[in-house]
């Protein structure tokens, strides 16, 4: 072991000491620095070991998952890197300090039964604790090896500078904490934003997973879909840090962990998923390196859709801000995946939609929507309100909460046009702008448009075009030449609309680059049950000419060809 060439002098290694007020200054100044709470402790443990002419000691901190105090900052000690050195409550003074929230003075080490050797050659000895709202945060343990030993006046700055160490720590670790879930929260708005464009079942999967990973800080998060039925699991989704074998096939619920989850429909969390009451369960990752678990069901209206599971690389408890968390992300995620699978529905079901004669295309839409989408959209509603979460106005995570609501929102505005669509016939009519009618049109369609590869080119004209008439008529005649030209435009293509106001009518015209309408049938397009394709019905067109025709208008064939093909809406204008 190498000498320490301040012990063999007899005196500290600061051969200057920092006076106290120097001390408590550099203290209180690392609130304002940009530091983490990590540097802060080495550099408040330097300024109030320099202070009061410590040989060594440590800053130790209590770790509450293990309830130890475990090294945070020290100097001088052997060897001079002992991460692992650690007291339990009540073992040596530092133990003994924390148990008892009290400082203490050993001026003599030989003499005190609780001190405990660390390494040789201390002579005195003291500690006091890191209090914060009477809550033991920590210890701080001072040595000295040679002259005057520690006094009770040495006691009493040390009582005041861990004082003043805790207040500044405290501080830091909140912030951290409060930047930490402002992260999160960006994180959540993105994750709700993007999982609600997402149709495609594994890339609402993996993102689930990837966002669930991240907000946690987790070693990795999967995603298990269940069956109940058959009483199986699968897990479908895993995202870590490493590559990691994920679970294969379906697994019984039984003898999985997720299956306590399933069963109870509650959260549940295991601090070590290593141990030996656990070995041999098959849907647990195949990393040695996972330990700690929170499992979280994916429920829609009251059905268990699947479980969403966090593993730490440690064994700990979860704390209430990471249960709510998850249970958020998985709500989110319930909600996403059902109407994944309701999208899904609504697409396979798209040839028996159109054969409907009745007008009830998009009825049938319209009240799968309506059961599927209307209540969670209100339970988020309600959640997001019921968060009470009130920021003052010049903190950016307030507009972040009005966003979110914007959002919720906008999304109960789509679900409320749909269901306005699938009212009855006998309506009264109303008094619209056929601009937003279009455009409401169009973000019903934005979906498939978007999945037949289709642009859409509207511009509204600058001053309003009113007319009068049933809004769900109109856009039933509107749906059915949008599907026509996308019917037309197997490998994508553009559709334009024009509107404009011409004397007393208002005009619409439709025109796509499909392969236009076949010679043969052209004059007749507005006969029942005539269709150009295979699985057509040959309804559409002349029920929207009857639509047209009920409101004073007309639906007019203006040009095909092989460039394509534009259809001409007329309507009164509105008195």
């Amino acid at each position: 072991m190498a000498n320490n060439p301040a012990q063999n002098s007899g005196h500290p290694q600061s051969a200057i000491p920092l006076p106290v007020s120097a001390a408590l200054h550099t203290i209180a100044s690392l609130t304002g620095r940009a530091v983490s709470a990590t540097m802060a402790a080495q550099t408040a443990f330097e300024a109030i070991r320099g202070a009061l002419v410590a040989h060594s000691g440590c800053l130790l901190l209590l770790n509450p998952d293990t309830g130890r105090l475990e090294l945070e900052a020290q100097h001088g000690l052997v060897p001079p890197n002992d991460d692992h050195l650690s007291f339990e409550l009540g073992q040596g003074l530092p133990g003994w300090v924390a148990l008892h929230a009290q400082p203490l003075l050993a001026a003599d080490v030989g003499t005190e039964a609780r001190y405990r050797a660390v390494q040789p050659g201390v002579r005195s000895q003291m500690a006091a604790p890191l209090l914060a709202d009477e809550q033991v945060l920590g210890v701080v343990s001072l040595d000295r090896n040679t002259g005057t030993p520690f006094t009770p006046a040495d006691l009493d700055l040390l009582v005041r500078l861990t004082a003043e160490a805790a207040c500044t720590l405290r501080r830091l670790w909140l912030l951290e904490q409060l930047q930490g879930k402002a992260r999160q929260l960006e994180t959540l708005i993105a994750t709700g934003q993007s999982l609600v464009a997402k149709l495609e079942p594994q890339e609402l999967f993996d993102a689930l997973t990837r966002d669930a990973r991240q907000m946690l800080g987790s070693r990795a998060a999967a995603l298990y879909l269940a069956h109940l039925p058959g009483n199986t699991v699968r897990c479908v989704s895993l995202a870590a840090g490493s590559i990691i074998p994920p679970p294969v096939g379906d697994l019984p619920v039984s003898g999985c962990l997720t299956g306590v989850t399933l069963n109870t429909r509650r959260q549940t969390e295991f601090a070590d998923v290593q141990s030996a009451e656990f070995l041999g369960l098959p849907d647990i990752p195949a990393d040695p390196g996972l330990r700690s678990v929170l499992i979280t069901p994916l429920i829609y209206e009251q059905e268990v859709l699947g479980a969403l599971a966090v593993f730490g690389d440690r064994v700990r408890r979860f704390d209430d801000d990471a249960k709510r968390l998850c249970a958020g992300l998985a709500s989110l995620g319930a909600v996403a995946l059902q109407n994944a699978r309701l999208y899904a529905r609504v697409f396979q079901s798209e040839e028996t939609l159109r054969k409907n004669e009745r007008l009830t295309t998009l009825g049938l839409l319209a009240a799968e929507i309506a059961h599927e989408i209307r209540n969670p959209l209100t339970v988020l509603k309600l959640l997001h309100g019921g968060l009470g979460l009130e920021f003052p106005p010049e903190d950016p995570r307030r507009t972040d909460m009005r966003v979110i609501g914007e959002k919720l929102d906008q999304l109960e505005g789509i679900v409320t046009r749909v269901l306005q669509f699938g009212q009855t016939t006998g309506s009264l009519h109303s008094r619209w702008a056929l601009a937003d009618i279009v455009q409401d049109t169009l973000v019903l369609l934005r979906l498939k448009l978007s999945q037949s590869k289709v642009q859409c080119r509207f511009e509204p004209p600058a001053h309003p075009v009113m007319i009068e008439g049933h809004k769900g008529q109109l856009q039933q005649v509107l749906l059915n030449l949008l599907l026509n030209s996308m019917h037309a435009m197997p490998d994508g293509g553009v559709i334009t609309l024009t509107l404009s106001a011409r004397a007393h009518t208002a005009c619409l015209d439709l025109a796509d680059t499909g392969t236009g309408i076949a010679p043969d049938i052209e004059a007749r397009i507005f006969d029942s049950f005539l269709s150009g394709r295979e699985d057509g019905t040959g309804l559409g067109l002349a029920i929207a000419k009857r639509v047209m025709l009920g409101h004073h208008g007309d639906l007019a064939l203006l040009h095909t060809g092989p460039a394509g093909t534009t259809m001409r809406l007329t309507l009164p204008l509105a008195r």
